[in-house]
């Protein structure tokens, strides 16, 4: 089993080997651990996870410096390949939730033509590319008593405010990207942010063999609706990673087992997520059940496919 989402959330050498009990505990053979670091915070990650390189795989960032400068990129591939060799197997997460990529790019999307150079260099490295766009529906919507999801909406909500993407709007760029770089693998995390509804997630994994897209921390959102989940699991058995982006508690790898495999109702986390939503077991097929939690990602992971 392996967990294609999460963050670097292990601040020591304790946390880490915390990290590997837990993991032991629950059958997780590896974590990749999204830093979105460059630089030397990065190789500080790298050291610090370094005593148990066979369990966790550590992605790097992008360097966005002198984005709105003339003739940004080069450096910026350069700092990729370096992380490359420190140990970088891939890149994010990167994240845009219609304002640009990071704080330090932004108005720059994953589409931007100062992208291509880095974007292609990654396919030629063999690196996949993690992307956040955008959050949920829900967070782009009035935040009033008519917002399904105002429990978590109005912690994460994006205001309108000019130059900021709307919902139909980032999700675009992340469709002009992936069509226009068919040999990047890119991975659309958090099901794409299209949980209201997955038909748009579904029709980019139909046009584009390049994609795929991981399940993390979207649990509490998708399970009210178990029946729908089942069958987009299984219409895209081969297209989907299993990823947390939760922390690494026992309970919560436990939780999210009971959601894809059980067929239980109307139970609750809530110390996990900030919805009142009950959740429902999707009772997905053993085959389906393996392709999700390591078939895929090993056709995927540069690592898997290297050794």
């Amino acid at each position: 089993m392996i967990d294609v989402h999460s963050h670097a959330y292990a601040k020591s050498e304790a946390d880490v080997d915390r990290w590997v009990r837990t993991m032991d505990a629950v059958g997780i053979e590896r974590t990749v651990v999204l830093t979105g670091a460059t630089g030397p915070k990065f190789d500080e990650l790298v050291a610090l996870y370094g005593r148990h390189g066979e369990r966790f795989e550590l992605w790097c960032g992008i360097d966005y410096t002198g984005f709105d400068r003339p003739g940004f990129g080069p450096a910026a591939v350069t700092e990729l390949e370096r992380c490359v060799r420190v140990g970088a197997m891939g890149v994010g997460e990167l994240s845009d939730k219609g304002g640009g990529l990071s704080r330090n790019a932004g108005g720059m999307h994953l589409d931007d033509p100062r992208m291509d150079l880095i974007l292609e260099k990654c396919a030629e490295l063999e690196l996949p590319v993690n992307i956040h766009v955008g959050e949920d529906r829900w967070m782009y919507e009035p935040m009033d008593e008519h917002n399904d999801g105002l429990m978590n909406a109005f912690k994460w909500r994006i205001p309108e405010t000019p130059g900021v993407l709307r919902h139909d709007e980032v999700i675009a760029t992340l469709d002009r990207a992936v069509r226009r770089h068919p040999r990047t693998t890119f991975i659309a995390c958090h099901f794409a942010n299209c949980c209201h509804d997955l038909s748009i997630l579904g029709r980019m994994l139909d046009d584009y063999p390049n994609l795929f897209a991981d399940i993390s921390a979207r649990f509490g959102e998708t399970s009210p609706i178990p029946r729908s989940m089942a069958k987009f699991y299984e219409k895209y058995q081969e297209r989907l990673l299993y990823g947390t982006d939760m922390g690494f508690g026992a309970e919560m790898y436990r939780i999210t087992f009971r959601i894809l495999e059980t067929e239980d109702e109307h139970f609750y986390a809530q110390d996990l997520f900030n919805y009142h939503w009950p959740l429902h077991g999707f009772g997905l097929k053993d085959a389906v059940l393996k392709r999700v939690y390591g078939d895929n990602a090993r056709r995927v992971l540069k690592s898997s496919r290297n050794r």
